[in-house]
């Protein structure tokens, strides 16, 4: 079994257990999937912090948990950057833009200030703060 962390198009948050990312998906791609708050079944996984124990249950020692951590960081980023369309030091004018309807919705990344991040979650926009490693 696997715990998902999912979102709603309505950005409603919430935990779903499922057998595997197979089972997720049919379960998402036939509407089976529904936010408990709205019913919204456009659902999808929401970036969420991973677990950072063995399957046996037995924790990691400090040096494993910080590999394990970085190779877990390591893939966002690869995802991220194949995924979301990079767009630098404009992130907080883009978000706007797109919470606005000003341009069509699309996902994003780059960089903005703890102010101009404030300064977002302050107008009701949600965006996550990810440490970037640098690549290898």
């Amino acid at each position: 079994m696997i715990l998902f962390e999912l979102r709603c198009a309505n950005d409603h948050h919430f935990e779903g257990w499922f057998r595997d990312n197979a089972g997720f998906d049919a379960q998402s791609a036939a509407g089976e999937i529904a936010c408990p708050l709205c019913g919204d079944t456009q659902v999808g996984k929401a970036i969420m912090a991973p677990r950072l124990n063995k399957a046996t249950g037995q924790s990691l020692d400090a040096q494993g948990a910080a590999q394990e951590m970085r190779r877990l960081l390591g893939d966002l980023r690869q995802k991220i950057e194949q995924h979301c369309e990079y767009v630098g030091g404009s992130f907080a004018d883009e978000a706007r833009k797109i919470h606005y309807g000003d341009v069509e919705a699309r996902p994003i990344y780059g960089e903005a200030s703890n102010e101009q991040a404030a300064e977002l979650e302050e107008e009701g926009i949600a965006v996550g703060r990810i440490p970037w490693l640098r690549e290898n």
